[in-house]
C-alpha cells in the first residue's frame, strides 16, 4: 500500500509514455512552491521580525524622559457613560531640550494637575515631543506579528503563484485535449454508427 501511494504521487517524475510536458512543469512548480514555503517563509519571517525589533530598539534608545512643567491647569474630563475616566489628558507643558533651548508643546499629563506642577515628557534627540517608546512586551509582540505576517505572506504568494500556473496548465491541457479529440473524434463516431 505505501509503495503504491508513493508511486501515485511520484508519477510525474518517472518516465511514462502518458506523461505530458505540462505534468513535468506542474511537478516542478509544486516542488519549488514547497521549497519556497519551507525555506523562504521562515527566512522572511526571521528577517521581518529582526528588522522590526531593531527599529523598535533604536526608537527606544532615541527617546528620553525629561522633566517638564505644566503651563496651564490640566482639564478634568467628563466621565464616560460607564463612569470611568482615562486619567490622562492633553495640556501645554514646558521643558528644556538637550541644547538648553526651552520648548513648549502639548503632552499627556495627569488630569486635574495644576499649572506649575512638575511632570515628565518623552522627547527625541532634538528635544521634540514624541510618544512614549514601546515596552519590551510591545516590542516582542510587534516583532512576532511582523515575522508571522511576512512568513504567511510568502506562503500566500507562493500558493497564489502555484494556483495561477496550475490554472494556465489546466487551460493548456484542455485545449490540447480539444485538439486531440477534434482529430480522433470523427474516426470514433464512424465506428459507433
Amino acid at each position: 500500500m505505501g509503495t503504491e501511494v508513493r508511486g501515485r504521487r511520484m508519477w510525474r517524475w518517472r518516465h511514462n509514455p502518458l506523461r505530458r510536458r505540462s505534468d513535468v512543469v506542474e511537478a516542478w512548480v509544486v516542488l519549488v512552491t514547497g521549497l519556497v514555503m519551507a525555506v523562504g517563509g521562515p527566512a522572511a519571517g526571521v528577517a521581518a521580525g529582526t528588522t522590526v525589533d531593531a527599529s523598535l530598539r533604536q526608537e527606544r534608545a532615541d527617546r528620553h524622559r525629561v522633566p517638564a512643567v505644566l503651563k496651564e491647569d490640566a482639564p478634568v474630563p467628563q466621565p464616560a457613560a460607564d463612569g470611568s475616566t482615562t486619567g490622562q489628558v492633553r495640556a501645554v507643558v514646558r521643558w528644556t531640550g538637550p541644547d538648553g533651548t526651552v520648548h513648549t508643546g502639548v503632552a499627556q499629563v495627569h488630569q486635574g494637575s495644576r499649572a506649575g506642577t512638575a511632570t515628565e515628557v518623552w522627547t527625541d534627540g532634538r528635544g521634540r515631543l514624541v510618544q512614549q517608546p514601546p515596552t519590551s512586551e510591545q516590542m516582542v509582540t510587534r516583532a512576532v506579528l511582523a515575522g508571522t505576517s511576512a512568513a504567511a505572506g510568502v506562503g500566500a504568494v507562493s500558493l497564489a503563484g502555484r494556483g495561477v500556473v496550475r490554472w494556465r496548465l489546466d487551460r493548456a491541457r484542455a485545449q490540447e485535449w480539444g485538439r486531440a479529440w477534434a482529430e480522433v473524434g470523427p474516426r470514433w463516431s464512424r465506428h459507433i454508427r
